[in-house]
């Protein structure tokens, strides 16, 4: 009798072994084949020719990034279109020398989503900072240099903070009448210092329309409450601007288009006056925190304020960034405000040129609304919060919702600076003015 019997082999594949090579590597290997052809490379360089095609493809992003980097792993683009359209409106406006900033990025982004009829797109900032990265792109941006403070400024900080609690204790002086005023110097025409561009670019030139040295100032206040005063406006011209301007603004005119003796007495007669509770020289006990800036401490200011039952408090030379809540907590944000609205009106909006081919500049009346709305929607928990942290106020009331509470964030998404970079592209610079 015969068995048969089954031999069953069972074989064993080793897999091979994959390789990462650098992007050196791989551009090496792509000059050879341009020169010898994609067999001949592969042989020369012991790869698969597929890989030779494969990398000839990507020669161009290959040639932006690190020599060493290994791949272009990471997460594919959920919205390619989209993205691709983005890319390509961002090159056309560097083409034509505009700024773009992350700002600008995500406000076409939404504004392509709705034309796509994307739902759910939010294009926040940690989407932003992917995008770039997968399209090669980078924020250019200079440095800056911090105020240097006084070698005795820990005394000068002490002496400042018990002096406002001392008058807010001894008058029993309320939060709504404890007030920050201070200047914004802005001008119509102004290069920004960094703009979104392709890695790798030589020169970075950005488009002006050529009024650089056209300056006016606006003139901010509010209270420890959260309260704003109207903005004022300062504009550089002898008599006012003949032009229908939004409500909730105070303009003026000088030849220097700076705040100064007159400007101030005006501003306590006009905005100063307009805080609860006040009947002019009839007024409840307030503190009016400035700077050292002249206009604000000749005498007859200094009269004026006395009468209008105020006392004030003048920041010590050099402090300001440590004293003052506006400089803290308030200015920064309101310039992301103006950027946006200028970046709106500078990439979507209908623009006149003159006879030579040259861009005007928006009107008065447009940047006077630009800065009623971007003053509007400074939030109170953003003004509120900081006075606490000048130390003018002793605490910040639990729950108060600041601007900076609705950010978008992703923490761990990337590091620290680019993360601020993100979340406002004005923060780290001095914002200066409108294209």
């Amino acid at each position: 009798m015969c068995v048969m019997q089954d031999i069953v082999v069972l074989t064993t594949l080793k897999m091979a072994k994959r390789h990462a090579y650098e992007a050196q590597f791989k551009l090496k290997a792509i000059s050879y084949a341009e020169e010898h052809g994609n067999r001949a490379a592969a042989r020369e360089f012991k790869i698969n020719e597929s890989m030779v095609r494969k990398w000839r493809k990507l020669e161009n992003k290959l040639r932006q990034v690190k020599k060493t980097q290994l791949s272009f792993r990471g997460h594919k683009a959920r919205w390619p279109e989209l993205e691709e359209r983005l890319e390509r409106w961002i090159i056309e406006q560097r083409t034509s020398g505009r700024s773009v900033s992350t700002v600008t990025i995500r406000l076409k982004a939404v504004s392509l989503a709705e034309e796509m009829n994307i739902e759910h797109f939010q294009g926040g900032p940690s989407w932003c900072f992917r995008f770039m990265k997968r399209c090669h792109f980078s924020i250019r941006t200079r440095t800056t240099v911090a105020q240097q403070l006084p070698a005795d400024y820990k005394e000068k900080l002490a002496i400042f903070r018990s002096y406002c609690s001392k008058h807010i204790g001894d008058k029993n002086i309320q939060p709504s009448h404890i007030t920050n005023m201070d200047e914004v110097p802005l001008t119509f025409d102004i290069p920004v210092s960094h703009t979104v561009e392709k890695k790798g670019t030589s020169m970075v030139a950005i488009r002006t329309t050529g009024y650089e040295k056209s300056s006016f100032t606006v003139v901010l206040g509010c209270h420890a409450n959260g309260q704003k005063l109207p903005p004022m406006v300062i504009f550089k011209r002898k008599t006012l601007p003949k032009e229908k301007f939004p409500a909730g603004i105070i303009i003026k005119a000088n030849e220097k288009g700076w705040m100064d003796e007159e400007m101030m007495k005006e501003w306590l007669r006009e905005v100063y006056v307009r805080r609860p509770g006040v009947f002019f020289f009839h007024a409840s006990p307030s503190l009016l925190i400035c700077d050292s800036m002249r206009a604000h401490l000749t005498a007859d200011v200094k009269k004026l304020v006395k009468q209008m039952n105020c006392e004030l408090a003048v920041i010590p030379g050099g402090l300001t960034k440590e004293l003052q809540p506006l400089d803290i907590g308030v200015n920064r944000p309101f310039k992301v405000r103006l950027r946006a609205a200028w970046e709106r009106w500078m990439t979507d909006g209908d623009h006149s040129f003159t006879k030579s081919g040259r861009q005007r500049r928006a009107s008065y009346a447009t940047i006077c609304q630009w800065i009623v709305d971007a003053w509007a929607n400074m939030s109170a928990g953003t003004v509120v919060r900081a006075f606490a942290k000048a130390g003018i106020i002793s605490e910040e009331p639990h729950g108060t919702e600041s601007d900076s509470d609705s950010e978008e964030s992703e923490p761990g998404m990337f590091d620290g600076d680019l993360a601020q970079l993100f979340n406002s592209d004005t923060e780290d610079e001095d914002f200066d003015g409108f294209v």
